[in-house]
């Protein structure tokens, strides 16, 4: 049902956050989430869709919770029964953080500096945007296996370790403030590409990371770095109108139709980003935006400035030392250079990300502008087999189409 699915994407992370609080049992707030995401899907079709749904879905939850402590029987449930009862969320206190938003609560919570930095990021994903074991694994380029157990090892250790679900000091944000990062960088990633599912965006998720953003620099107004992912997010937010086409199909950045761009978002992102650089704190994500920059500012793909970008992903890799990284320097070096300097700097990577599809995509393109046919098929069939989201499949299957009859 088309009502309940687009709840979920808009109203998963806000119960299940409010549950938390509540309960203080994060184990018990995703099951009563998915209790009360079931209860809609048995009666919004009998009863009609509710005019708050989000409310709808927060009492459902919230009462499936209190039948579950009371069930339990134990001075702790009861406790936390008691406290259910008598909480009143419209007159909930706000935290010395200075943060009322559930949602980035839940996100200081999660990125405890008690848990590492990927179990921070990882569990954030997972409770606050619903998103799978399997899309979280991907964003990390690990095995769902290995993505499973640090779940449960940092929910475990936040139980074990009474973990309190609230924003710490303000003096002691800084400390979190890097995994906060990642995690609405990487929430908004999945929202600006999917990396499963019928549709190329999902605007539910990149929305949402902006609007954390946007709170997250009142809360921090003089984190650079901050200030920076915002900017980076809006620089690319305002061309999502040109990523896909009509019916729905992905459009490369040099064939979009940069009219489409949402230029106000554009003068956003730049002046975000000239304040973060004024502050004289450099930052990944201040590479990061500036690269979005020289896309969003080209007046067509031909006035891009490929050396500049390939200049700052030399600068973002020593940052990072992310192979990915080095894989979008390659590409920015073979629109410089050529496709062939670029295609020597992707084979130097090719054991170390060779279940990264983008790799495989890359250097099928890149085999293609060189004329070696045979060869960019089989890449891009290696592609393929990496590939879940469907936009990007029928792009590729496309592309091997194309190649064969040529």
């Amino acid at each position: 049902m088309e009502p309940v699915a687009r709840a979920f994407r808009e109203e998963w992370g806000r119960v299940v956050a409010t549950l938390i609080r509540t309960t203080g049992d994060w184990d018990l707030a995703e099951e009563c989430a998915q209790d009360a995401f079931a209860r809609a899907l048995e009666r919004w079709p009998v009863d009609g869709v509710p005019a708050n749904p989000g409310a709808w879905l927060t009492t459902t939850a919230r009462n499936r919770a209190i039948d579950r402590l009371r069930r339990a029987r134990t001075g702790d449930a009861k406790g936390r029964e008691a406290a259910m009862l008598s909480s009143d969320d419209a007159d909930a206190p706000v935290d010395h953080g200075g943060v009322t938003d559930d949602r980035l609560r839940l996100i200081f919570t999660c990125c405890h500096p008690a848990l590492s930095v990927e179990a921070q990021v990882a569990l954030t994903l997972r409770t606050l945007a619903g998103l799978s074991t399997v899309e979280i694994a991907r964003a990390f380029l690990v095995p769902e296996a290995t993505m499973a157990q640090r779940l449960v090892r940092a929910k475990r250790k936040i139980r074990d370790a009474g973990i309190p679900y609230r924003v710490p000091p303000a003096h002691l944000l800084p400390e979190r403030i890097a995994a906060v990062l990642a995690v609405l960088y990487l929430l908004f990633n999945e929202g600006y590409v999917a990396s499963s599912g019928t549709d190329h965006v999902r605007t539910d998720l990149s929305a949402e990371a902006i609007r954390l953003a946007r709170t997250l620099t009142d809360l921090m107004p003089d984190e650079p770095e901050a200030a920076a992912l915002l900017a980076l997010m809006l620089l690319h937010d305002a061309r999502r109108a040109g990523r896909v086409d009509a019916d729905g199909e992905l459009v490369l950045l040099e064939e979009q139709d940069r009219a489409t761009w949402d230029r106000g978002m554009i003068v956003e992102g730049q002046a975000r980003l000239d304040r973060a650089l004024r502050r004289e704190r450099p930052g990944p994500y201040q590479v990061q935006a500036a690269i979005a920059a020289c896309h969003a500012t080209a007046a067509t793909a031909a006035d891009t400035d490929w050396h500049e970008i390939a200049l700052l992903y030399g600068t973002l890799s020593h940052m990072t030392g992310s192979p990915v990284v080095q894989l979008n320097r390659a590409v920015a070096v073979a629109m410089a250079e050529g496709p062939e300097a670029g295609l020597a700097l992707v084979d130097d990577l090719a054991d170390e990300l060779d279940g990264y599809r983008y790799l495989h995509a890359a250097r099928a393109d890149l085999l293609r502008r060189l004329g070696r046919c045979e060869d960019s098929v089989v890449a891009y069939r290696r592609a393929l087999e990496l590939t879940t989201a469907e936009p990007e499949r029928r792009y590729l299957e496309r592309r091997v189409a194309e190649l064969s009859t040529a």
